[in-house]
């Protein structure tokens, strides 16, 4: 918004009258809610190559509370075209959506706040979570990685912002933005090869089937959960850790098994 602040303060010392400033002023916040509304939309070359929205912007159709599918999701905030996980130190629950998905694409945008704990799951497998008897799946990690002490935990880096949570590091530079604005995150899923972006660079991939993952998870707090990590689909899961998170143009499209 910044624009419209710049705008409204030229205004103000170039236009001698104030009916003039205010007029203006009118008409320029009469166009603030078609800002809101470039969010959560496709345009048509996003439609023509098959992506879809996962978040409506306005509503939880299509999500389920991960305590129970028939459960509806009623914690998080929606306004503006945001959805916002609350600060809450008993959590209101993890939101799962419905669909579920195999090979894919998605990109979200979210907002950390100072100290927020945070992540985007994928691969959430019902018979998985069974054996687990908790909500796993591959995470694209979520943190304030200056001020959370779990960015210091792990191996070599693989509990900060765009990891494969615990599994994997970052093996760039990660371009986080700074607490309070927005970044947009990506997850690239072909069979067994996947990748982690962070505003437009990719920061790792991997290969499910190599070696080297495998000992990976063996490394990682996952290494005793039954089939983790071999689920060939799944859900989508937002992760409520209890700290303020925000969300929005949640898209996703299937993808062939190979090919771009």
């Amino acid at each position: 918004m910044a624009w419209v602040i710049t705008l409204i303060t030229r205004a103000s010392c170039s236009i001698p009258s104030m009916k003039p400033f205010f007029l203006f002023s009118a008409v320029l916040f009469t166009l603030i809610p078609s800002v809101h509304a470039q969010n959560n939309t496709l345009s048509p070359q996003e439609k023509s190559s098959g992506w879809k929205l996962l978040w409506d912007g306005s509503t939880m159709r299509g999500w389920h509370s991960a305590e129970d599918p028939q459960k509806p999701v009623t914690g998080p905030e929606i306004k503006d075209g945001v959805l916002t996980l609350l600060s809450s130190p008993s959590h209101h629950g993890d939101i799962v959506s419905d669909d579920i998905f195999e090979n894919f694409e998605l990109t979200v945008d979210f907002q950390l706040t100072r100290g927020a704990n945070s992540g985007v799951k994928y691969f959430v497998n019902d018979q998985v979570n069974a054996a687990a008897k908790s909500v796993i799946g591959f995470e694209y990690q979520l943190l304030d990685d200056d001020v959370h002490p779990d960015a210091k935990l792990g191996r070599n880096g693989d509990r900060k912002t765009a990891s494969l949570y615990d599994i994997l590091p970052p093996t760039v530079k990660t371009p986080v933005r700074p607490i309070g604005e927005w970044n947009t995150a990506r997850i690239v899923v072909r069979g067994n090869h996947g990748e982690h972006w962070l505003n437009g660079v990719k920061v790792l991939e991997y290969d499910r089937s190599a070696p080297s993952f495998r000992e990976a998870i063996s490394l990682s707090k996952f290494h005793n959960f039954k089939g983790f990590g071999e689920a060939s689909d799944g859900h989508i899961l937002l992760q409520d850790h209890g700290d303020t998170v925000r969300f929005r143009d949640i898209k996703i499209r299937r993808l062939p098994a190979t090919g771009k």
